[in-house]
């Protein structure tokens, strides 16, 4: 039995090259990327800030100031201060599916605007927050900016990019979270020298600044031939002669027409992903954003300031080592981009998985054996989980952040598309506001235990993945259907019946996708 599947080489390979329109395009559209970065990367600094937690969150500062009995692991444990951190995550959730069907009835381009617009709007308030019902506010209009923006950007990135290098053009969203990440850290670590107490304000206000780039530049953004196709046919193949840089792109826009043709007759896309000739990729529309959580990335993300502080280091040393953290991930993210349509997706989930499985158990070993409920690390030991900490976020920058975002991206048809990638933003913020929520407590009651409940996940997620997950490098996004009916489980879901459908090889034994004359 075949583990995994390999696509045909018969693929279809479409005309067209890299042009400055599509990388222009991208390249505003990526920043609803900044924007999601930014916020997590911002409110794990901020909450770690005694300014703040003095101005909002008095009962952490007490604990974490006076109360000496208190251990390591429970300073922090606090409901309110993962409300703060995880309302966005609900607000979130709730905006995708109000832009799935903006998404599929208006195009990419109206969800990202309102998205940046929405986000613009949340900075505003939280940096002129005076109390925590004007912060918890401001929190929901990021959430809904941040559920907007999810939901639209990786499927314009996806359906602007040429098939051959449709990985790296979608990863430039993970880049920017990256990116987001960092930028957020580095201006943590300088607002928190500010005398005063006031910096925080600052780090919460500057979300502006990628909001408004996100906003103004997506004024001028085009729209994906996958969306025009729907409205205006003509306009629509125009458009793929510019952003491919030629006329002959017959044979791309003969699989949109085809695909266009398709969900004309789907009137519920959520009913419709419920069939069974779509369970693979439901299954994947759940699960793999599931698994992106249950890394614990974003434990690492929203907390790290907090986790370094848990562990002996000050302030400022904190704010530095979430600076590290958010340098190594954006570094390895880029290098997957280089690599991601070359190696393939599922040589790098393996790779990254067995880096952050080994990282993590480590980290966990090491806490368990020399960190107590009182006191903190030796410096020698301190700097070690500093390093496996960035050898585990080095694995996911490299694998399930990026490859996160595109695998679902890209597996879904046009007619349930918007529809599937709701389902993937959803899941992921749940999951996301669960393990925000939770987190705080879990390290108060299981202590070094839960980077071992964290690295089961992971080697769980790395053969779920080797077993179930086929290869979808250089397959066109239109075409990306045939690959379920190569794989060794998925086939039988993909009936000889769904194959007449949509004017498939009626055998059902089709393994490639022919050329077909212009």
């Amino acid at each position: 039995m075949a583990v995994g599947s390999e696509v045909s080489s018969e693929v279809v390979k479409y005309n067209g090259q890299i042009t400055s329109f599509v990388v222009l395009s991208c390249m505003v559209a990526a920043t609803g990327g900044i924007i999601f970065g930014y916020d997590i990367g911002i409110s794990g600094g901020v909450t770690s800030m005694e300014p703040f937690l003095k101005k909002f969150f008095p009962e952490v500062y007490t604990k974490m100031k006076k109360d000496t009995n208190i251990s390591n692991y429970c300073k922090f444990d606090s409901q309110l201060l993962t409300s703060f951190t995880s309302s966005l995550y609900v607000a979130g959730l709730v905006a995708t599916f109000f832009a799935s069907p903006v998404t599929r009835a208006f195009g990419r381009r109206p969800s990202i605007l309102i998205g940046g617009a929405a986000f613009l709007a949340g900075a505003a308030l939280g940096g002129a927050a005076y109390n925590i019902y004007m912060l918890i506010i401001g929190r929901v209009l990021l959430g809904v900016g941040v559920g907007f923006a999810n939901q639209s950007v990786p499927l314009y990135l996806s359906e602007m990019a040429p098939s051959q290098y449709r990985g790296a053009f979608n990863m430039c969203f993970q880049l920017c979270v990256g990116i987001g990440v960092l930028a957020a850290n580095l201006l943590n670590y300088g607002t928190e020298k500010i005398k005063g107490g006031w910096g925080w304000r600052i780090s919460l206000a500057m979300a502006a600044v990628p909001a408004s780039v996100l906003t103004l530049g997506t004024l001028f953004l085009p729209e994906t031939p996958n969306s025009l196709i729907q409205h205006n046919p003509d306009k629509a193949k125009q458009m793929l002669q510019r952003i491919r840089g030629t006329d002959n792109i017959q044979a791309e826009f003969n699989d949109l027409t085809t695909a266009n043709e398709t969900s004309k007759h789907i009137k519920h896309p959520f009913k419709n992903i419920l069939r069974r000739k779509h369970r693979p990729q439901l299954v994947m529309a759940i699960v793999i954003p599931f698994f992106q959580q249950v890394t614990g990335i974003n434990v690492i993300s929203f907390y790290a300031p907090v986790l370094f502080r848990t562990i002996g280091f000050g302030e400022s040393a904190s704010l530095m080592s979430a600076i590290v953290t958010g340098l190594v991930g954006l570094c390895m993210t880029f290098l997957s981009l280089l690599i991601v349509d070359k190696l393939g997706r599922r040589t790098i989930f393996t790779i990254g998985g067995v880096q952050m499985f080994v990282s993590q158990i480590l980290v966990g070993t090491i806490m368990a054996a020399k960190l107590g409920d009182h006191g903190g690390l030796s410096k020698g030991y301190g700097y070690l989980v500093l390093i496996l900490i960035c050898s585990y976020v080095a694995g996911f920058g490299l694998s399930w952040g990026p490859l996160g975002w595109l695998i679902p991206s890209e597996i879904f048809p046009l007619e349930i598309r918007s529809a599937g990638q709701s389902i993937t933003v959803a899941v992921g913020f749940l999951f996301t506001f669960i393990v925000a929520q939770t987190f705080l407590t879990m390290l108060c009651h299981m202590k070094s235990g839960t980077f071992f409940f964290f690295g089961g996940w992971v080697a769980v997620m790395t053969v779920f993945v080797y077993l179930f997950l086929p290869e979808t490098k250089n397959v066109p996004i239109e075409t990306m259907d045939r690959i379920w009916k190569q794989h060794w489980y998925w086939k039988r879901y993909v009936s000889e019946e769904d194959d007449m459908e949509i004017g498939s090889d009626p055998t059902g034994l089709y393994l490639g996708v022919k050329q077909r004359k212009p």
